[in-house]
């Protein structure tokens, strides 16, 4: 039962899907990190019904790839774009360490979060339309459930970079943690073949250079960070799964 109260939590972290209210005493947010990466079978999977449901009634790849993209925006509330946009402000625009937080942590968007969420967002839907039909569901539970582990594995390596925020809270989690992603993740990737194999590589390869960059600039990872991981992440697997189905 405590399994599943975690999974809960972390649904309503990483979704606004409803979930009802958590009993007493509630799980940590630390504890309950490890199932970040299932959120993914869900996100995924919606984004995936969208996608095919549109196909099927006529639509063309392009709206249905739109389509898609809104319905994953309104199920996680746009936690991750907002995450990149501010990242991408502070990380592109901080003089030094504690100008990169202060720009983080103001809700306004500049220039670089305008041009990184256009970027982004678009590179996902134009990767969602040259794939389509080939958007099957396993693969966008891979892309989904992926990119969530890679963010698991960022907050489990790099320190809070502040005091406050869901880094913190979320800060403390035992490597084991990643464990049950990365099983989900490395089996969807076999049943992909080597295009999952290699889509899970440019992910983690992307995700290792985004990590490097906060831990050069800020020192560690707050909650934009990860949600930057997270999308940034996403786009990759998405791209490269286009790239390598077309082949």
């Amino acid at each position: 039962m405590q399994r599943l109260h975690q999974i809960r939590l972390a649904m309503m972290m990483l979704t606004r899907l409803p979930m009802g209210h958590l009993s007493e005493p509630a799980p940590t947010l630390g504890v309950s990190a490890w199932a970040f990466p299932l959120v993914g079978i869900v996100t995924g999977s919606l984004a995936w019904a969208v996608l095919q449901g549109a196909l099927a009634l006529g639509a063309s790849t392009t709206i249905a790839a739109l389509l898609a993209l809104a319905a994953l925006a309104w199920a996680t509330g746009a936690l991750h774009e907002d995450g990149l946009a501010d990242c991408a402000d502070g990380l592109g625009g901080g003089r030094d360490r504690a100008h990169c937080l202060d720009i983080m942590r103001d809700s306004r968007i500049g220039s670089y979060g305008v041009v990184a969420l256009v970027l982004v967002l678009g590179l996902k839907a134009a990767a969602l339309s040259e794939l389509g039909a080939q958007a099957t569901l396993l693969l966008m539970v891979h892309v989904g459930v992926t990119s969530r582990l890679m963010m698991l594995g960022v907050l489990v390596r790099l320190p809070p970079a502040r005091d406050t925020g869901l880094g913190r809270n979320a800060s403390g989690v035992p490597r084991a943690a990643v464990l049950p992603g990365v099983v989900v993740a490395l089996t969807c990737a076999a049943l992909l073949g080597a295009a999952g194999v290699a889509a899970l590589a440019c992910m983690g390869l992307a995700s290792v250079a985004l990590a490097a960059i906060a831990q050069r600039r800020i020192q560690g990872q707050t909650g934009d960070v990860l949600g930057a991981v997270q999308t940034i992440s996403e786009a990759v697997g998405l791209t490269a799964f286009s790239v390598l189905l077309q082949a």
